[in-house]
C-alpha cells in the first residue's frame, strides 16, 4: 500500500522556512582581479574534525561558478549595521561592491570590514540538490575578534531582525 501527499506549493514552503531565523552572510572570492560575493542565508557548521562549514547556493548563480574556479571563499558574518551591505549583495547585475571596505584574508579572499567575524576556506565538496548546490569548505583561517556590542544581523519571516534581549535557558 502507498501513500501519496500532495504537492508542496512553493509559496508555502518558503513561508513555513521563513519562520526559521538565520543570520546573513555574505560568501566572497577573489579571481582574475575580480571581487566576487552573494548574500547567503542558508549557511551552516558541518565537522568541529577536520573544521568544515556549508552553504546552499541556487544552480543557476553567476557568482558561484567563479568561486568554484577559484577553489575558495570566504564566509562574512554580517552584523546587525550591514543591512545595506546584505541587500547590495543580494542584487543581480549591479556593482555589488560600490562603497563597500575591504581587505585581503590569507587565502586571498575579500574580507568585509566591520563584518561580526570571517572564516576562510577552501572548497572542499560539492553536493546537487534539487535546484541549489550544497558547498562544504574547509576553514583554514577564520577572525577571533571580540566583538561583543556587535550583535548579528538575523532574517525572520521575510525581514531583518535584531536580538530584542539575550534569553538564558
Amino acid at each position: 500500500m502507498s501513500f501519496s501527499s500532495p504537492a508542496i506549493e512553493p509559496l508555502s514552503f518558503r513561508e513555513a522556512l521563513g519562520h526559521y531565523a538565520s543570520g546573513i552572510t555574505v560568501i566572497t572570492s577573489h579571481i582574475d582581479g575580480e571581487p566576487i560575493g552573494f548574500t547567503c542565508q542558508s549557511f551552516y557548521s558541518v565537522s568541529v574534525s577536520p573544521p568544515l562549514v556549508s552553504f546552499s547556493v541556487m544552480s543557476s548563480s553567476a557568482s558561484y561558478p567563479k568561486i568554484r574556479q577559484a577553489g575558495r571563499f570566504a564566509v562574512n558574518i554580517l552584523s546587525d549595521e550591514q543591512v545595506r551591505i546584505s541587500n547590495q549583495f543580494a542584487r543581480r547585475g549591479a556593482d555589488k561592491w560600490h562603497g563597500v571596505e575591504w581587505q585581503e584574508s590569507p587565502l586571498g579572499n575579500p574580507i568585509i570590514v566591520r563584518s561580526l567575524h570571517w572564516l576562510d576556506c577552501e572548497i572542499y565538496a560539492e553536493h546537487a540538490a534539487g535546484d541549489h548546490l550544497i558547498v562544504i569548505g574547509e576553514v583554514k583561517a577564520l577572525s577571533v575578534q571580540e566583538a561583543a556590542a556587535t550583535q548579528p544581523l538575523l532574517y525572520f519571516k521575510g525581514r531583518y531582525c535584531n536580538i530584542a534581549a539575550n534569553i538564558a535557558v
